[in-house]
């Protein structure tokens, strides 16, 4: 297949509901089927999935999109390293309109500080090349996908020997938080749609001590609807088979060892660590930390800040959203008080939220 539209033909997405419908034909329970990527739940709402599928499969969002899982107190960190003279705060632009505690870095732009929208890690590295007399900072959030951009980035500044470059890591790794919500008695998950842009770079290896040690099948799908409708037959199967194994749907890209020279800078430039997901709280290892030979670009130990009290947002239900506990329309805010233009949470404003998803999509 080399065309887009190969992986949305109708006819083979009729072929593959009809496996489906095999697949869990006699099944008198319901299995619960969550996926863990921003991008899957962003497909899966636009193309309808969760309509097309027999009764016994129930579809939930898990904490799969990395600006909505990052704390409020990070962004209050950003807002007060926003406020220092002579800083520049690098970030993608989702995260520009997440609201903090009392403020977001669009407001803060807005005041006048210096917050600047870039595409790449080394864009901020140009920025403090450009700009000596000024400390760059970069938000330095998300998962395996992009972390070893971020450790190029602090990698590329050192070899420059560029001194005025930092990062403000709220960097996660992805099987902490799955094996966190197995283990959750109110949540049962009976298998994972596992993502795969984070795949392509651990490997489908990430995810075997869920399968082995959890007993919950595994299935690493693409992002297309044909890819998503094939990655939710394997998984029926599976279930209803009784069986918890790693698979690979998305083999065109994912490899069981994943990306070896990925992985290598990553870990040159991080180490594992505690770290706060929204709504699950810490959960041991699930962090990466800048190592100390490269504390120098360590914004947290290299520009100490007081960053005020977090708060959440009154009634903002992200946390449990990102649980797959309820779905956004059950938040009373939900449509009314938090929209797109007007976020009360995270959820909301990613292009990868699930709040964001529902809204622009329905239900």
């Amino acid at each position: 297949m080399t065309y887009t539209t190969e992986f949305r033909d109708p006819a083979v997405a009729t072929r593959l509901l009809e496996k489906i419908r095999e697949a869990v034909a006699g099944y008198s329970q319901t299995m619960t089927l969550m996926e863990v990527c921003g991008t899957h739940t962003m497909a899966i709402y636009q193309h309808g999935v969760r309509a097309l599928l027999p009764e016994q499969i129930r579809l939930i969002s898990g904490p799969g999109c990395p600006v909505c899982v990052t704390p409020v107190d990070y962004v209050d960190h950003a807002v007060a390293l926003c406020r220092r003279p002579d800083t520049i705060v690098a970030t993608f632009g989702d995260m520009v309109r997440v609201p903090g505690s009392t403020s977001s870095l669009q407001r803060e732009k807005a005041l006048g500080s210096d917050v600047r929208i870039v595409y790449s890690p080394l864009d901020a590295v140009a920025l403090a090349r450009k700009n000596p007399q000024k400390e760059v900072v970069f938000l330095g959030v998300g998962f395996e996908t992009t972390t070893p951009t971020i450790a190029g980035s602090i990698l590329q500044a050192q070899k420059e020997r560029i001194e005025n470059y930092s990062v403000l890591p709220s960097h996660k790794t992805i099987p902490g938080p799955m094996a966190a919500l197995t283990a959750d008695p109110d949540l049962k998950v009976d298998g994972y749609i596992c993502p795969a842009h984070v795949s392509a770079v651990i490997g489908s290896e990430g995810y075997e001590p869920l399968a082995r040690d959890c007993g919950v099948p595994c299935v690493v799908t693409g992002f297309e609807p044909l890819d998503i409708l094939q990655g939710i037959e394997m998984l029926a199967r599976q279930v209803v088979a009784g069986e918890a194994r790693v698979e690979i749907q998305y083999s065109r890209i994912v490899r069981p060892q994943g990306n070896e020279r990925a992985r290598q800078v990553l870990y040159e430039v991080f180490e594992p660590c505690d770290a706060r997901w929204r709504g699950i709280g810490v959960i041991p290892g699930s962090g990466l930390c800048i190592r100390e030979k490269y504390s120098k670009f360590d914004a947290i130990r290299k520009l100490p800040v007081r960053v005020e009290e977090p708060r959440e947002h009154a009634g903002c239900q992200c946390g449990e959203i990102l649980k797959g506990k309820i779905s956004p329309s059950e938040c009373a805010l939900f449509r009314t008080v938090c929209t797109p233009e007007n976020p009360a949470g995270a959820c909301m404003v990613s292009s990868e939220g699930t709040c964001a998803a529902e809204y622009k999509y329905g239900g």
